[in-house]
């Protein structure tokens, strides 16, 4: 293990851009270093659709970088990070990242293991966080901070959430109801799960009482995906797919009974608000990317898949390692779907 720094730091820059899910799972660890080290500076270096969830977050500052402005981007993250921090604490393992990383001036620049960097990582960083070799994203991020002498800790987030935006949430539900969130689509489309399943589930959880709440992002594609369930279901459906914002779609997952979702940042959103999530994983390991403490709701056809595929378990493969293939998610059937949300349903209950 590596000795954590013992030498006060007064100035920190934390550097995780994307996605949504891994930006959620660094909050509970920005906000820890914030708790334990009060009298440090943090900056936070972030994605710009990300920045819509933690441009707010209370006492950091936060510099927004947006790709779509190529190299005048980095530039710009260049200028507003020139003056330099004691300790950079490098969370990505990105290409694009492990650049902008080279461009931040620091003292120290805290990066993953080198049994888990990838994309030149081990050229931009000059110290290395000791963790497990096979951690879950976010208990990888922890170990950031427990090397700058940040004692365990359990996750926890404080998100604000602007009047505004929950004003838009209750204008939208009928707040005498409990209502679940399907949220159909993940980043990569081979990762949704089936619509007429996803249809039977609407018409499961309607039958048991639930207004049922379609979320996703404004892409055509999962506007017109959330639109098929609707379409399928026998049963009447709320359908926000491209109407929320990042803080509304927070909002949102914090007053719902459960969360349904595959490989999404939806269903990490849901992680910081308390909210149960049945995680539905096929291409990815789940106890690396899975929602945090709904381990036990979350379905995991990423193991069996990785058998027939390859002939080898999770144990055997390089950690972070895909799947790819638009039949795996088929996998998961929907009997199997409502038990664990029949079970989410009576854990709630108790």
């Amino acid at each position: 293990m590596i000795a954590p720094m013992t030498k006060p730091v007064s100035n920190i820059c934390v550097l995780r851009l994307s996605a949504v899910g891994d930006v959620c799972h660094a909050v509970a660890t920005v906000q820890a270093l914030q708790h334990h080290l009060p009298d440090s500076t943090i900056t936070w270096v972030v994605g710009k659709t990300e920045a819509g969830l933690v441009c707010d977050l209370p006492g950091i500052n936060v510099v927004v970088y947006d790709k779509r402005q190529g190299w005048a981007g980095m530039r710009e993250v260049r200028r507003q990070t020139r003056a330099g921090f004691d300790v950079l604490l490098h969370m990505q393992l990105s290409l694009r990242a492990n650049l902008l990383a080279a461009m931040i001036p620091a003292k120290e620049k805290w990066g993953f293991p080198r049994a888990l960097s990838k994309e030149l990582h081990s050229l931009v960083v000059n110290r290395r966080v000791g963790m497990p070799a096979r951690p879950h994203v976010l208990e990888s991020f922890q170990h950031f901070a427990y090397a700058l002498g940040v004692p365990p800790f359990e996750p926890s987030w404080n998100i604000p959430v602007p009047a505004a935006d929950q004003a838009w949430v209750n204008a939208q539900l009928d707040g005498s109801i409990p209502y679940v969130v399907i949220a159909p689509s993940a980043s990569n489309p081979e990762r949704n799960w089936l619509a007429d399943r996803y249809a039977a589930l609407a018409e499961y959880a309607t039958a048991k009482g639930f207004q049922v709440v379609l979320t996703g992002s404004p892409a055509t594609r999962e506007i017109g995906f959330s639109a098929a369930i609707a379409k399928a279901a026998r049963a009447s459906v709320i359908d926000l797919t491209g109407k929320s914002s990042l803080k509304q779609l927070l909002a949102v997952v914090a007053d719902a009974t459960v969360v349904v979702a595959p490989d999404s940042g939806t269903a990490h959103l849901a992680v910081t608000q308390g909210t149960p999530v049945v995680g539905l994983y096929a291409h990815s390991n789940p106890l690396r990317t899975g929602p945090y403490r709904s381990s036990h709701l979350t379905l995991d056809a990423y193991s069996p898949g990785l058998a027939t595929l390859r002939g080898r378990t999770p144990e055997t493969v390089r950690w972070g390692t895909r799947l790819k293939g638009a039949e795996l998610m088929s996998a998961i059937t929907l009997t199997e779907v409502l038990a664990r949300f029949d079970l989410a349903l009576e854990e709630g209950a108790t």
